[in-house]
C-alpha cells in the first residue's frame, strides 16, 4: 500500500497570496449577498448557502425552521465563506468568517433588520433572523493560474452575443 502526500500549499514571488485587511474583507462581504454557512449538526459538518446582509461588521440571515436554524444555534462555532473572481484583474479572493450566530428576537432589533431589505431567494417562511458575531475575519486574493480557463459566459465579452 503506498501513500500520497497531499503536495504543500506554496506561494511563489510569481504569485504571491495577499492577505486582505479587516476593512476589505468587510467590502468585499458587503458587495456580495449569498455565501455559504458551514454549522455542525449531530457531529457531523453540513453546509448551506444563504443569502445574508452586512450590519455593523455581523452577518444577518434569515431561515426557517430546520437543521439550519438548529445547527447554528447550538453554542458552536460556525463558519461563513465567499469567494469572487475578477475577470478583468484574473484576480481571485476568499474571506472566510469564523463566529458564533444568535438568534434576534427583540422586536426593535427584528424592525431593524427588516428595514434592510433581506429577501430570502427561497420561497417559504423564513421568520427567523439569525446574526452570525465574528471572531475571526480572514481573507485572500491571488493571479489565477491559466485565467482563461475561468472566464464565465457573463464575465467573457468574447461570447457576449451581438446586437
Amino acid at each position: 500500500m503506498t501513500s500520497e502526500k497531499a503536495p504543500a500549499a506554496t506561494s511563489s514571488k510569481a504569485h504571491p497570496i495577499e492577505h486582505l485587511t479587516k476593512p476589505e474583507c468587510w467590502d468585499l462581504l458587503k458587495e456580495q449577498v449569498l455565501g455559504r454557512l458551514a454549522v455542525v449538526v449531530d457531529d457531523h459538518p453540513d453546509i448551506f448557502p444563504v443569502n445574508y446582509v452586512v450590519d455593523a461588521e455581523t452577518l444577518v440571515f434569515r431561515t426557517a425552521e430546520g437543521t439550519k436554524l438548529y445547527g447554528s444555534t447550538s453554542n458552536t462555532p460556525v463558519a461563513f465563506e465567499i469567494d469572487g473572481y475578477l475577470p478583468e484583474t484574473a484576480k481571485a479572493w476568499s474571506i472566510v468568517l469564523r463566529g458564533t450566530v444568535m438568534q434576534i428576537k427583540e422586536p426593535a432589533q427584528i424592525q431593524t433588520v427588516e428595514n434592510l431589505m433581506l429577501q430570502p431567494w427561497q420561497g417559504g417562511i423564513k421568520n427567523h433572523f439569525m446574526r452570525v458575531r465574528p471572531l475571526n475575519l480572514s481573507g485572500r486574493r491571488f493571479q489565477v493560474v491559466n485565467a482563461d480557463m475561468w472566464r464565465t459566459p457573463l464575465s467573457d465579452a468574447r461570447r457576449a452575443s451581438f446586437e
